[in-house]
C-alpha cells in the first residue's frame, strides 16, 4: 500500500539541505544551554523504569538518547535518513529505524512491538500528511503494550485540529486518558495553543 508523503518528505525533497541545518540549529541551541529535554523527563516520569519506549518521529535522537540514559530500551523511528544517521552517531546505544510512520511494522524488521510508552514529540503529528493520521495512530495502537500508553505532543495552527485529532484517536481504537496543554504537565483547556495527549488503547 502506497500512502501520501508527509509534509516533512515534501520539504526534504524540495530541499535536501533542509534536514542538516535542522540537526544543526538543535546542536547550537543545545551548546547555548536551552532545555531541550522536557518531552523526555515527562515520559521517563510516566514509564516504568527500564521500560521499552518507541520515539516516534524521533529526528535526531535527543529525547530516545536522554530516555536511553535513564536505563530505558529506546527504539527510535523517522522517516528522514539524515535524522537517523546523526541519531546513530549521537546515541548509537539505541536502535534507529528509518519508516514512514504510516508504514511502521517493528516486528517485520525483528523488533517486539509491545512498548510501555510512544512517545511522538516535535510537531510529528503536524507534519503528517492528512490521509495518513488515523493509519499512524493504528500504528501507535499495535505497538503499544496492553497497558501503555502513547504520549502525542504537537502545538496548534498547524493544519490538525485538536478535535480532529481526538476525533481520529477514536476510529484508530485509541483512547484519551489525559489531556495537557504543556510537557510540565499543566492541564489542557480548549482554546489552548499545545496539546500533550496522553492515550492508551481501547
Amino acid at each position: 500500500m502506497s500512502f501520501e508523503p508527509s509534509k516533512w518528505t515534501q520539504i526534504i525533497t524540495a530541499n535536501p539541505d533542509h534536514s542538516r541545518r535542522y540537526v544543526e540549529r538543535f546542536e547550537m541551541m543545545a551548546a547555548a544551554g536551552h532545555d531541550l529535554l522536557g518531552e523526555a523527563r515527562t515520559v521517563d516520569a510516566m514509564a516504568p523504569r527500564n521500560a521499552r519506549i518507541l520515539d516516534a518521529g524521533c529526528g535526531p535522537g535527543r529525547h530516545g538518547g536522554e530516555l536511553a540514559s535513564r536505563g530505558h530500551t529506546v527504539v527510535g523511528v523517522d522517516g528522514d535518513p539524515t535524522l537517523i544517521a546523526a541519531a546513530q552517531r549521537d546515541h548509537p546505544h539505541c536502535t534507529w529505524v528509518v519508516s514512514d510512520l504510516a508504514e511502521l511494522d517493528l516486528p517485520a524488521r525483528g523488533v517486539d512491538a509491545d512498548f510501555d510508552a510512544i512517545l511522538c514529540a516535535g510537531n510529528v503529528m503536524g507534519f503528517l500528511a492528512p490521509s495518513t493520521r488515523v493509519s499512524v495512530l493504528e500504528r501507535f495502537r499495535d505497538h503499544l503494550a496492553a497497558d501503555g500508553r502513547a504520549i502525542i505532543g504537537f502545538g496548534a495552527g498547524r493544519g490538525y485540529e485538536f478535535d480532529e485529532f481526538f476525533r481520529d484517536l477514536a476510529t484508530a481504537g485509541l483512547v484519551l486518558d489525559l489531556a495537557l496543554s504543556t510537557w510540565d504537565l499543566r492541564p489542557y483547556r480548549a482554546g489552548d495553543g499545545f496539546l500533550v495527549a496522553i492515550c492508551a488503547r481501547a
